[in-house]
C-alpha cells in the first residue's frame, strides 16, 4: 500500500467520521433513544480515532516493516467497516445479531495497533 493510498483513506475516513458524527448530534438526536445515540457515539468515536491512526501510518510509512505496516493499515480500515459500521446499524435499528460483528472489528484495531508496534520494531531504521 502506497503511501498516497493510505493518506486519501485516511483523509476520507476521517472527513466521513466528522460527517457521521454531526449527523448523530443534529439529524439523529430527536429521532433515535438516549441508548442508540451513544451507541452512534462510540461507532463514530473508534471510526475517527482509527481514521487519525490510518494517517500516523501514513506519516511513519518509511520507518516501519511494510508488510507489517501493511497488516495494520488493513486491519484499521475493516475495523472501522466491521465495529463502527454494525454500531452505526445498530444504532440505527438493525438486527442485535448484527452486534456479533463488532468484537471482530474492534479485534481488529487490536491486531492493527500490534502490527503497527511490530512494524516498528521490526524496521530498518
Amino acid at each position: 500500500m502506497a503511501v498516497p493510498t493510505l493518506i486519501v483513506l485516511g483523509a476520507g475516513f476521517s472527513g466521513l467520521a466528522v460527517v457521521l458524527g454531526a449527523f448523530g448530534a443534529h439529524g439523529l438526536e430527536a429521532r433515535l433513544s438516549e441508548r442508540a445515540l451513544a451507541t452512534w457515539h462510540t461507532g463514530v468515536q473508534y471510526h475517527f480515532t482509527h481514521a487519525l491512526a490510518l494517517l500516523l501510518l501514513a506519516a511513519l510509512w518509511e520507518r516501519v516493516s511494510p508488510g507489517w505496516g501493511l497488516a495494520a493499515a488493513v486491519a484499521f480500515v475493516f475495523g472501522i467497516l466491521l465495529f463502527s459500521g454494525s454500531l452505526y446499524a445498530l444504532a440505527l435499528g438493525a438486527p442485535r445479531i448484527l452486534g456479533a460483528v463488532a468484537p471482530i472489528g474492534g479485534t481488529l484495531f487490536i491486531l492493527g495497533w500490534i502490527a503497527l508496534a511490530v512494524a516498528a520494531l521490526r524496521s530498518s531504521g
